[in-house]
């Protein structure tokens, strides 16, 4: 099987390997903070926050909670080294370059952090203010990420394919959701829970991508696609991934978690957008509905504030499609009140997808 953004049995294995005080990231300190340039492979050129030390410039940011970048060294277990340079310029933009993977890294860690503040007011994934540690060049030909509630880290491979590392924006984005979503539901990972746990990665992944407004990776409702082989995993038609449903069925707790996000992936996109043929940011989608309905979005801003609200306070580990679609029915009361169009194409969305 292709690997996808997300968690498998052997990369949950890998991670427990990773536990241990000699990765986990402090809080933000007095620390200075530079500015330094990023060459990276699927972002452009980029900012990055780093540290000065002496005569060199480290890949650690006082600003987002003293997130640090390592190189794995191509092992599985060590903390690993923190990158530093000398001239505060990293990366060559080619994946030969041992930099530019952490510059993807650290630039997409940067802004999942500026994400989740400016649209949840949330420091860092785990809410409290410390920044993630990642590792990138992990392991031999290692084709995944991973996140590690251990050390709040993650782990990223050099890639399945040669010259494609699994550091893309979306890629970075569905990692560091896990750990928010461990840090509140705390969804089991099998059955209908392991669904929207990947299906709550992608979400807040797609929304993250769209905040970035990169030129070089412009927001879109595929997830991977510039990383791995064969189709990408969709939004608006999970089931072209030849996995993935589309709707809600009865057996649905027995696949694994990536092709069971798909209800909850397809929810999403058309709470945000609606259904049918249209165009954005230059790719085309066409998405289909359950019931035969022609919905209308309430805009890609509302549907995640949902969704997060929902996932944070209502949301529990053994969350199922049903109660996935009674906590956001409550938050969407909640936060657009009980006569709001909101909660009425939350409702349409959910029977959709054959949830309801």
């Amino acid at each position: 099987m292709t690997p996808r953004p997300g968690r498998t049995a052997a990369t949950i294995a890998a991670a427990a390997l990773l536990l241990g005080a000699t990765l986990a990231a402090g809080t933000a300190t007095a620390a200075p903070t530079a500015t330094g340039t990023g060459r990276s492979q699927y972002s452009g050129t980029v900012p990055l926050g780093t540290t000065p030390s002496g005569a060199t410039y480290q890949l650690r940011d006082p600003a987002r909670g003293n997130q640090r970048t390592l190189d794995a060294l191509n092992q599985t277990t060590g903390p690993g080294v923190l990158f530093t340079d000398a001239d505060n310029t990293w990366g060559t933009g080619n994946p030969a370059n041992r930099q530019t993977a952490a510059v993807d890294v650290h630039y997409a860690t940067a802004v999942t952090w500026d994400f989740y503040r400016a649209a949840f007011n949330r420091d860092g994934v785990r809410g409290d203010g410390a920044g993630t540690t990642s590792r990138v060049h992990y392991g031999n030909n290692f084709g995944n990420a991973f996140w590690s509630d251990g050390c709040a880290c993650v782990s990223y491979g050099d890639g399945a394919t040669p010259g494609r590392p699994p550091t893309s924006l979306d890629v970075v984005g569905h990692e560091l959701a896990h750990g928010l979503t461990s840090a509140t539901a705390g969804l089991l990972y099998s059955g209908e829970p392991g669904g929207l746990n990947e299906g709550t990665s992608d979400i807040l992944a797609t929304a993250g991508e769209f905040f970035a407004q990169n030129k070089s990776d412009p927001g879109d409702y595929l997830l991977g696609e510039r990383v791995y082989d064969g189709p990408p995993r969709r939004m608006d038609r999970p089931s072209a991934d030849g996995s993935s449903r589309d709707y809600w069925s009865a057996d649905l707790a027995t696949l694994d978690p990536h092709a069971s996000s798909g209800p909850a992936r397809h929810f999403y996109y058309l709470l945000a957008e609606g259904s049918g043929p249209k165009v954005i940011n230059g790719t085309a989608y066409d998405s289909p509905t359950y019931d035969g309905s022609k919905l209308l979005g309430i805009g890609r801003d509302k549907a995640t504030q949902i969704w997060y609200r929902a996932l944070t306070l209502h949301m529990r580990s053994t969350t199922d499609y049903a109660a996935a679609r009674t906590a956001t029915l409550q938050a969407a009361v909640e936060l657009y009140g009980a006569a709001g169009p909101e909660v009425t194409r939350v409702a349409a969305a959910w029977k959709a997808v054959n949830v309801g």
